[in-house]
């Protein structure tokens, strides 16, 4: 393997956290690196969240002198189309000064980076030879954050200038100037700066170096000024034992006050060589039930205030879709009266069954279960949740 390969592959294995959400799943790509294009359709290998370990395992592995592939993470979605994608996921440093105790990158000592010229020429051929089609660029912190922010924007300025037209993701890293974060933003689709968590002191716990207030809440304030619905943002759930209701706190917050287009959630997994080793990892089901109850804040029209009836006495989710739980303990909702609010707080029913629900019932009511399927909408799922009003009530609400 030669000394390029060696860094691709290690620089894509190297990321760990802000990797994907429900709909999404990191895979491995072997990609072949040779001169000759080639015109054969790569193979897509499934893997853990675990991407170095599985990098290592996977067929074909890295230690075979005879396979001329690198294999390299990417996350298959398409924000446009909903299919799959291949966007690689990339580090362009792989060591870093900072001393975040959830983070891999933070043990290792060998510098291992691209330069922003190197990674160009090293993407722009995987794109055209169509192995990526977008690209999420991040970076370790192995000297001035302002150094390795100037390298980062390079990057994407190169791309851009040299015909990449695809999408691009740069992040953000804390204590970032503003210019560069202006300059990102110009330059990508979107831009991120992480939370990791929900407090200064809860920071302060995982990572000494980052100053909450100053290096993360005044940048995103800059990253949302610069890049106005284009930003996200990420927690490590359970890194810092800090609770569900916390969260909660913190992410009705984040869309009061920034505004991000999408939050991401990551289980926590103890590496070992940091402080956190022997920290006990966070259920993947808990990240999981955090992006439901995101989706019910961002999309749903449900308040912070109602999402609270879902916690238990310690401030945690139960192992349960939180609509369902928030369901069980509201009376049933009369699909043929109900505005739209309401027939959202249903399980089964989303933003676009609400509307055909309104659409059909303006014809005629819904009487039973064959109505639900007319309208796509699975009737064990939300059924047990509606009542079915009688024709007269009906014609009398529409009338009004």
């Amino acid at each position: 393997m030669s000394a390029l390969e060696q860094k691709l592959t290690y620089l894509t294995a190297a990321g760990r956290f802000d990797i994907c959400s429900p709909g999404e799943c990191l895979q491995l790509l072997p990609m072949t690196l040779d001169a000759k294009k080639t015109s054969q359709t790569p193979e897509i290998l499934p893997v853990p969240l675990d991407t170095h370990r599985a990098s290592q395992e996977a067929p074909g592995g890295l230690e075979d002198p005879n396979v001329r592939t690198v294999i390299a993470p990417y996350i298959p979605y398409n924000r446009r189309t909903g299919g799959c994608g291949r966007m690689l996921k990339m580090l362009l440093n792989g060591t870093c000064s900072y001393d975040c105790a959830y983070c891999a990158v933070r043990t290792q000592r060998e510098l291992v980076s691209f330069s922003p010229r190197e990674f160009a020429d090293t993407f722009l051929r995987l794109w055209r030879d169509g192995l990526v089609e977008g690209l999420f660029l991040s970076s370790g912190i192995p000297r001035d954050v302002d150094y390795v922010m100037h390298d980062l924007v390079e990057t994407g300025e190169i791309l851009r200038r040299r015909g990449y037209g695809g999408y691009l993701h740069l992040k953000v890293l804390p204590g970032a100037i503003r210019e560069d974060i202006r300059d990102a933003a110009r330059v990508a689709d979107r831009i991120s700066i992480n939370l990791e968590t929900t407090s200064p002191d809860r920071l302060g716990d995982i990572a000494g170096v980052k100053d909450y207030r100053q290096d993360i809440l005044k940048r995103q304030s800059w990253v949302a000024e610069e890049k106005p619905g284009g930003h996200t943002t990420q927690f490590v759930v359970g890194a810092a034992d800090e609770t569900d209701a916390e969260i909660l706190s913190c992410l009705a917050d984040q869309y009061r006050r920034v505004r991000p287009s999408r939050v991401y959630f990551s289980a926590f997994r103890a590496l070992s060589g940091t402080p956190l080793a022997s920290h006990p990892d966070t259920p993947t089901w808990r990240a999981r039930r955090w992006y439901q109850a995101d989706y019910l804040l961002r999309d749903y029209g449900v308040t912070a205030d109602e999402l609270r009836a879902a916690l238990d006495e310690e401030g945690f989710f139960a192992n349960r879709d939180p609509k369902v739980v928030l369901a069980a303990g509201s009376a049933p909702v009369n699909v043929n009266l109900a505005p739209r609010r309401d027939l959202l707080r249903v399980p089964g029913i989303g933003p676009k069954a609400a509307d055909r629900i309104l659409a059909l019932r303006r014809v005629r009511p819904f009487t039973g279960s064959a109505d639900l399927a007319r309208a796509g909408i699975r009737g064990k799922a939300a059924g047990r949740y509606l009542t079915f009003g009688g024709r007269d009530a009906v014609q009398t609400k529409l009338v009004l």
